[in-house]
């Protein structure tokens, strides 16, 4: 365990007690305050407080962050169904067939499992059980539209400008109206792989669970990855990210471009009443897609704006009521991906948003497993594949933060 001079630690075992796990980082919070509030009355009073709050207030950071991973962990583990062992529900031949592919590379009922290339297709509550593992640990994918394809790209007809509208009188004359804009959003989904290695004897085990285990082992890489393409991915064999999108200042958007508010200081937020530019990024968004928005940045940028309060000194950031939510930032959830860049010169570290309009994911029906008990003896390796593809999907519905000058 690691302890700091407080005496607060963070549990980096502490089991699936999720009550326990959240008292604790509730207890972290809290001791936070009391740092951060006598820090925050040196700088009104001197214009800088003693180093020695920053360094306290950057283990506390750590120690918050520590819980909340913990948290995070003992809920997916508690909330994990089985798949195919004790109390589950068979789903018959097809699920056996896969079963005896994995273990033996039996191919039993060749023509309703296994492809042109050679893949056989995992049963369908397996990839559902690794959509359902990467919904939880893939933050972007939690908050973003997801569409389910059968084609290799996806194709969405959206109104840039709506037809004209007027009032008119009972008898006046009705003015010819201009149509509608519109435009086409194209997603082409690109395949994602993992390969997990097993022994031969791990595989003859018959207690082993493939389906779950198959599921285990690709989902946390296969979120990895998904979560760095649909933020920062350039498109080329990966979705792209929504901050590879061209970006314009707020007060010159246009479709087809993110907008974002300046903080007006290169690297940092402002030196006084620096929550007011954050208070603009929230303005910025229209109220339709306000009361669905999501804050969005990675730890060390919600370490810096953990420690602000508005005019009636009440911190803005405010840890989840229950384990199982979400922290949230002036009233709006706050969603950790650690693959935003940190805040540096002219950095698009924060942004806010409506996601689930903002922001889609297509994936391909499907996921594949191809067995190969050759290439790393005495391991028999399974490249398991699925494809996904993302990008824009309303340009008005994701503001960004931009720490520069203008």
């Amino acid at each position: 365990m690691d302890r700091i001079s407080d005496g607060l630690e963070t549990k980096a075992g502490a089991g699936s007690d999720i009550a326990a796990l959240f008292a604790e980082f509730s207890t972290a919070f809290e001791e936070f305050k009391r740092t951060n509030d006598p820090r925050l009355g040196e700088i009104e009073k001197r214009g800088t407080a003693d180093g020695l709050f920053e360094g306290k207030l950057d283990k506390l950071n750590a120690v918050l962050d520590g819980h909340k991973a913990a948290i995070d962990r003992a809920s997916a583990e508690r909330s994990r169904p089985a798949i195919e062992g004790k109390g589950a529900v068979r789903n018959g031949e097809y699920k056996e067939a896969f079963s005896a592919y994995v273990k033996r590379g039996e191919e039993k009922a060749l023509q309703i499992g296994v492809n042109a290339d050679g893949g056989y297709v995992v049963p369908a509550d397996v990839e559902t059980e690794i959509t359902r593992l990467m919904t939880h640990i893939s933050p972007i994918r939690a908050i973003a539209g997801v569409r389910q394809v059968s084609s290799t790209v996806y194709k969405r007809p959206i109104t840039v400008t709506g037809p004209q509208t007027g009032w008119v009188g009972e008898a006046a004359n009705r003015p010819t109206t201009t149509s509608q804009t519109l435009a086409e959003l194209s997603y082409p989904t690109t395949e994602l792989y993992a390969m997990p290695a097993a022994t031969t004897a791990f595989l003859d085990d018959a207690a082993v669970d493939v389906g779950q285990w198959i599921a285990d082992e690709v989902n946390a890489a296969f979120a990895a990855q998904e979560t760095t393409a649909f933020v920062t991915g350039n498109g080329v064999n990966k979705p792209t990210g929504f901050l590879a999108a061209p970006t314009v200042a707020e007060t010159s958007w246009s479709w087809g471009n993110l907008g974002y508010i300046a903080t007006g200081t290169s690297g940092a937020l402002p030196a006084s009443h620096a929550s007011d530019v954050l208070i603009d990024l929230v303005y910025a968004l229209k109220a339709g897609y306000r009361q669905n928005a999501s804050w969005v940045m990675n730890r060390k940028t919600q370490g810096a704006i953990r420690k602000l309060k508005d005019s009636d000194g009440n911190y803005l950031w405010q840890p989840s009521a229950t384990a199982d939510g979400r922290a949230s930032f002036m009233g709006f959830p706050l969603v950790e991906a650690e693959d935003m860049p940190n805040i540096g010169a002219n950095s698009l570290s924060v942004a806010f948003g409506d996601f689930r309009r903002g922001y889609l994911i297509v994936d391909r029906q499907g996921v594949n497993v191809l067995r190969d008990p050759y290439s790393s003896k005495p391991y028999v390796l399974f490249y398991t594949t699925k494809r996904v593809g993302g990008g824009v999907a309303d340009y008005d519905a994701i503001k960004l933060l931009k720490f520069g000058a203008s």
